[in-house]
């Protein structure tokens, strides 16, 4: 396995995982890579680590670099697994080296974790000479976890960012100028739509923290890295922390006979006509972490299901939890449905939608049996009146 210089000196060592389907209950279509980067100065230093069964691909790439005994300090920017899951392998293999985390959560984190091991604890604003080089430390508590943290090379203006500005993105290139920029856009919004929108306060405060450092470079812990567009990641964040808002609605649903099919199409026909671009989602078919990724700057949200057994139907309330977790904010929404003689399923969406603080803007909108014409325009009605609202 070879390295990837990504500046004189500083090494991509890495590993991709092409086969990873699902991460954290979201869909990785694409895949992901564990970044790590060696760094070679008078103290060798790796930043960061692999998930644990990659870790042969970051020995060979080091190996193709250095004596791995060689290392000096392995620092730990976050203790989740898939970047920390190698320190076990790399103190064995490098067993000078010194293990570098944040106090207190990274320190009882690797401590629960690893076990007892040579740490260096360091608070926001501590710095660390490793030669020509120094690493500055700022702490980013629940971005996504209370021990993240971010390292910067003031002397290289790069940033290591762990998962910030990051995608669940396998490919070789390693920075995003080098593939289509739209789709590496696109899988960083749903990897903050999927993991880190409940911490849109905590991500606007590490925005505020960086804003005063000269950055020409941010090297990511999932994905590609930034050496360009570098302001259209950071204000992309911003306006996704900060819950930006465009003229969107949601529309999500699921069907037994297809009449709540049909009122969904309805209702996404009326969000068209005042305006507002709608995106249908059939939970038969779409993934719950696509339907997060548009809801991430929408407007509206329409949820609807058919009444199953008194209840909703099991995708929409599994949809519902999920969003619910996610805690997206500024929403406005209804439920929607179709019923044989119950109709229990709508008021539950209605009340689920409360629980997840969607603003209710229009009463529930229930259709027994097939819709006909008449009812289908009076519900077209109700939505386009939204216009007004």
């Amino acid at each position: 396995m070879l390295p990837v210089e990504v500046k004189k000196d500083i090494y991509w060592v890495g590993s991709m995982d092409y086969s990873m389907r699902s991460f954290h209950g979201y869909s990785t279509e694409r895949g992901s890579t564990y970044n790590a980067y060696l760094i070679m100065d008078e103290k060798i230093t790796l930043i960061d680590t692999v998930k644990a069964p990659f870790c042969l691909e970051m020995l060979g790439r080091i190996r193709n670099i250095v004596d791995p005994a060689k290392i000096d300090y392995i620092v730990s920017n976050h203790v989740e697994p898939d970047h920390s899951g190698g320190i076990p392998f790399m103190s064995q293999q490098c067993p000078n080296a010194r293990i570098v985390t944040s106090d207190p959560n990274g320190l009882k984190g690797l401590t629960g974790r690893y076990g007892e091991k040579d740490y260096v604890t360091v608070k926001a604003g501590d710095t660390l000479s490793i030669g020509k080089r120094t690493l500055a430390f700022v702490t980013t508590p629940m971005l996504h976890w209370p021990d993240s943290m971010v390292t910067y090379c003031p002397e290289e203006e790069i940033l290591f960012s762990n998962d910030g500005f990051g995608q669940h993105l396998a490919t070789t290139e390693r920075f995003a100028d080098e593939v289509d920029l739209t789709e590496v856009m696109h899988q960083a919004k749903k990897y903050y739509a999927n993991i880190l929108m409940p911490y849109g306060m905590q991500a606007q405060k590490a925005v505020e923290a960086l804003a005063g450092l000269k950055i020409s470079m941010i090297l990511t812990g999932h994905g590609v890295s930034w050496r360009t567009n570098i302001a259209d990641i950071v204000q992309a964040y911003q306006d996704w922390s900060s819950f930006k808002k465009s003229d969107k609605a949601v529309v999500v649903f699921d069907t037994m006979w297809h009449t709540t099919e049909i009122m969904a199409k309805n209702v996404a026909d009326a969000f068209y006509h005042i305006g507002v671009k709608p995106v249908l989602f059939d939970l038969r078919t779409d993934h719950i972490s696509d339907v997060m990724t548009e809801l991430l700057d929408a407007k509206y949200i329409a949820v609807g299901s058919p009444t199953l057994n008194n209840n909703m139907m099991p995708s929409v309330a599994g949809f519902l939890c999920y969003m619910k977790g996610l805690a997206p904010k500024g929403l406005k929404g209804f439920a929607f449905g179709s019923y044989g003689w119950g109709g229990q399923s709508i008021g539950q969406v209605e009340e689920g939608l409360k629980e997840c603080k969607v603003e209710i803007c229009l009463p529930m909108q229930k259709i027994m049996n097939t819709p006909n014409p008449k009812v289908l325009k009076e519900l077209q009605n109700a939505v386009m009146g939204l216009k007004e609202a």
